[in-house]
């Protein structure tokens, strides 16, 4: 439908706004209402909306419509065209309601649950009412009274599916229009011209979820003063009322019912109810949970476990999730999910994506779970860069709580890094002075190449960097990625303390780049991990230039599978002995060290073995030990100065005889050797029966 106005007769569609569709008072049938095209004919509102929305009548008008999930899912999908999603607060507001609450409760507990919220602004606006009229603070029998009443009027009318009444249906539940008046916090007078005739006077409470609410709290109320089960209008107990509610709530095509049920379940957890009443409907909700074929029924069911404080309530989202029901969510089923995690009194400081669901559309949807997590498992989730901007934003707030992002095993490729780094430094400085303190990034096997070292430099130049472990292992980075990375690594801005570059296909070119930033900066390093990389003895005598320096805090270091001969070996026990060392870990697993590495490594003579002094863990898999270099490791191993815990000999072929100086070591006062990784069942037989005797 189009409209000409002014001069140049411009054209524009007329919108038609349907402000609270979930409130309406007449049935919603688009299957079996007739077919309408002509706005001239007369027609019930119900067939004029259905035609409207469905574009059979007027088919170029704009239709808005605001509404409750339940109600708004009626409509079939192949007349929306847009969805948006009112999530409630943003991050400040929330802080700010929060904080106001906290003041105001001081000793009191704050609300956790929506019974409790709706309980407490109840109690507010009582409070309010009897300070302006009786100046009396507590309520009194007279505002029991009256809560009552409102609250039989709430219920009949939710039942009747009215949201909208009269005089004389205030009066049937003994409400004087003028005490009405009184509680305008909770029922407040509005005037609506039914007709072009008359115009009367209509009531309604200020919203929904207040009617909903007290109708929760009349039902409760019969049942516990009574025992009367106003559903059914006979004597019950009490999980008989909740299963009677849930049924029907169910059954309930709008969703009228759904606030009504988490509010009597509340109030009946509230109030005491038996451990036996409580465990009977947890129960039955979660037989409805496998039950119900409709999604959005489920997540309903979840509010309910909610409600009642259910600490299993966690474990059932996942299992739901899992079963592959979470592909037919709509947002608001999602949104319905998050609200549940959020809210469980189960603490979720590690949160695991592969619990959930494994996609970038399961990650955008929980991202607010996410959030409130200190720990976010984001691995082997079949992410890609979809999900890297919006994880950015989220993760990078300064409202999150996240400080361990590991997303490895994931394709989210050099785009999807540059995404998440960019978003990452945009909201690193914040205005309101808070900073997102993240600690660690773990992208290995990321699908990575030298594109993303660019941005990670960048990112670790920036001062308001805080990244503390950076884990690349897997990506073919090469070593001009690592020449880079290495711009960043020796800014003096870098607080990188954990470094792993297993398996980066980097050469000892690539390790030169980055000694050299790290004899530069030295200090932050804590750990650094070059494993299954060309780094050779020319790349381990570069990295013992790092270890010499006196700044260096390194305190473990792993150079497995690296091509490194006994000469490297002998040099970087040189540096290693040549400064007071605060190395605890070494991994030379897999390199050809042979019996004279090992001698080297003990020092180059059995009394000087300052280099195993202050080292707790040595791997010396597959270096092609042999028996005499058993004997040197054991020689050293006496020395009471040794702090060495575990020592790894495996894949060396080594013969029990040849393993034994070590073994008798075990007996050794002195000899702090705990573990070892040489498996010889005979030998370990004997050692333990040694032991025992």
């Amino acid at each position: 439908m189009e409209t000409g106005f002014g001069d140049n007769h411009e054209k524009q569609k007329v919108l038609f706004i349907f402000d609270g569709l979930d409130e309406r008072c007449f049935p919603f049938d688009f299957q079996n209402n007739a077919k309408l095209s002509n706005p001239t004919l007369p027609a019930s509102i119900d067939v004029l909306l259905t035609n409207l929305i469905s574009n059979n009548l007027l088919p170029d008008a704009l239709v808005w419509i605001t509404s409750r999930p339940a109600a708004a899912n009626q409509i079939p999908h192949e007349y929306i065209d847009l969805v948006t999603e009112f999530r409630g607060f943003n991050d400040p507001q929330k802080e700010e309601c929060v904080e106001r609450m906290f003041n105001a409760a001081e000793d009191e507990e704050i609300p956790k649950t929506l019974t409790q919220m709706y309980t407490h602004f109840l109690l507010i606006q009582t409070h309010a009412k009897n300070m302006r009229y009786t100046k009396e603070y507590i309520p009194g029998p007279e505002d029991e009274d009256m809560i009552l009443k409102l609250g039989k009027l709430a219920f009949q009318q939710l039942k009747s599916g009215n949201l909208i009444f009269y005089e004389e249906d205030l009066m049937a539940c003994g409400i004087d229009v003028k005490e009405a008046v009184v509680y305008s916090g909770v029922c407040s007078q509005i005037f609506r011209e039914e007709s072009a005739l008359t115009e009367n006077k209509v009531y309604c409470f200020i919203h929904l979820s207040i009617q909903e609410f007290l109708a929760a709290m009349y039902v409760y109320h019969m049942f516990k003063i009574h025992h009367n089960n106003v559903l059914h209008h006979e004597e019950t107990t009490l999980f008989e009322l909740h299963k009677c509610a849930i049924d029907k709530s169910l059954q309930s095509e709008n969703g009228h019912l759904d606030l009504f049920l988490c509010f009597l379940l509340g109030l009946s957890l509230e109030s005491n109810q038996t451990c036996q009443s409580k465990e009977e409907t947890v129960e039955y909700i979660k037989k409805m949970i496998v039950e119900t074929s409709v999604p959005e029924k489920s997540i309903n069911l979840f509010y309910y476990l909610n409600e009642l404080n259910d600490l299993s309530l966690v474990k059932e989202v996942q299992r739901f999730l899992n079963s592959g029901h979470f592909s037919k969510l709509s947002p608001a089923q999602w949104s319905a999910l998050v609200f549940v995690l959020l809210t469980s009194e189960e603490k979720q400081d590690v949160f695991d994506l592969k619990k959930y669901i494994r996609s970038d559309e399961g990650l955008t949807r929980l991202l607010q779970v996410v959030k409130a997590s200190e720990c976010a498992l984001l691995d082997n989730c079949e992410l890609t860069m979809r999900c890297c901007r919006a994880l950015a934003s989220t993760v990078g707030s300064g409202s999150s709580n996240v400080r361990v992002l590991d997303l490895c095993n994931n394709s989210i490729g050099d785009k999807g890094l540059e995404l998440l780094t960019a978003g990452l430094e945009n909201t690193q400085s914040l205005p309101n002075g808070r900073n997102a303190h993240f600690s660690t990034r773990r992208l290995s096997y990321g699908l990575l190449t030298e594109k993303s070292c660019q941005s990670l430099a960048s990112a670790l130049r920036s001062s308001f960097s805080t990244l503390k472990a950076l884990d690349l292992s897997g990506n073919a980075i090469y070593d001009e990625a690592v020449k880079m990375l290495s711009n960043g690594l020796g800014s003096p801005h870098c607080k990188i303390q954990i470094l792993r570059l297993a398996s980066c296909e980097i050469t000892d070119v690539g390790v030169d780049f980055l000694a050299s930033a790290l004899v530069s900066n030295p200090a932050p390093l804590r750990e650094l991990d070059l494993r299954q990389n060309h780094i050779k003895d020319f790349g381990v005598s570069r990295l013992a230039e790092v270890v010499k320096n006196s700044n260096c805090r390194l305190e473990t270091l792993r150079l497995g599978d690296g091509g490194v001969t006994k000469e490297g070996c002998a040099v970087l026990t040189a540096a290693l002995n040549s400064n007071p060392s605060y190395l605890r870990e070494l991994d030379l697993s897999s390199n050809e060290l042979t019996d004279a590495g090992i001698l080297s490594q003990c020092g180059l003579t059995v009394d000087c073995c300052d280099s195993l002094a202050a080292l707790d863990t040595l791997g010396l898999s597959n270096c092609g030990v042999t028996g005499e270099g058993c004997t040197i490791l054991a020689s050293a191993l006496r020395s009471k100065h040794s702090l060495l815990r575990e020592l790894d000999l495996s894949e060396n072929n080594l013969t029990d005889s040849a393993v034994r100086p070590l073994y008798v070591l075990l007996d050794d006062p002195d000899c702090k050797l705990e573990k070892h990784m040489q498996v010889v069942p005979g030998v370990i037989f004997a050692v333990v029966m040694n032991l025992n005797t």
